[in-house]
């Protein structure tokens, strides 16, 4: 690794203008900072440029996924993408505290059930992560899926609905708006958390995984 090497940000896709829009400003705030480093970012479904089409424009670089887990995507696409470079693979941003902690700043003090939401994924180590989040969240938490197998989050809220709760706060472990995040205003709730990337402390997140890496490729070579 050497002081030019690239920070490749790999994002999923959305055709939301404004998940577009906040993905977009989340490499511009890890940019800046870290001024002079070269940020890239692109994506592994929906839009362009995909990350297979970024790789081979870079001479050194990190690839950093801004997903949420280690699923298919990082498992598969981006794996893909790198497969005869040197280019070493961050883990993904999540699980992470630094969304655990964003989650429980923004739900309210007096909701008495929580309905952790994200996309679901039959993938063990996306399932695990997610139950780790749940465990790290106040009073009672349940999980909701916005697609996937298992409980949608309208259910889940219908069904702490019926239980007794009053007060219910999804909160949503999503990274940008888009199709999923819109869902989760129509599923019943009083509090819908805003998506994760709105947190500052994200893009010094994303700046640590590159860190990482970098450090540990180098010092590998010593």
């Amino acid at each position: 690794m050497s002081e030019s090497t690239t920070l490749i940000a790999v994002a999923h896709g959305t055709r939301s203008p404004a998940g577009i829009r906040q993905i977009q400003e989340l490499a511009a705030a890890v940019a800046r900072r870290r001024p002079g480093l070269d940020v890239r970012l692109c994506y592994v479904d929906v839009q362009e440029p995909k990350v297979a089409a970024i790789v081979p424009t870079c001479e050194d670089a990190v690839v950093v996924p801004l997903l949420l887990s280690c699923g298919y995507h990082v498992r598969v696409d981006i794996a893909e993408a790198v497969a005869g470079t040197h280019f070493p693979v961050s883990a993904p941003l999540g699980p992470d505290p630094v969304f655990t902690e964003s989650l429980r700043r923004n739900i309210p003090a007096s909701a008495d059930a929580i309905v952790l939401a994200s996309a679901g994924s039959s993938d063990p180590l996306w399932v695990a992560g997610i139950r780790e989040v749940a465990a790290q969240l106040p009073g009672r938490v349940e999980l909701g899926y916005t697609s996937g197998g298992g409980p949608r989050v309208a259910d889940v809220v219908a069904k702490l609905r019926a239980e007794g709760a009053r007060r219910i706060a999804v909160a949503a472990y999503l990274l940008a708006e888009g199709l999923f995040y819109r869902t989760l205003h129509q599923a019943g709730a009083d509090w819908v958390t805003p998506p994760l990337c709105h947190d500052p402390a994200v893009a010094d997140l994303v700046l640590r995984r590159f860190d990482a890496m970098r450090l540990t490729t180098v010092g590998s070579r010593l």
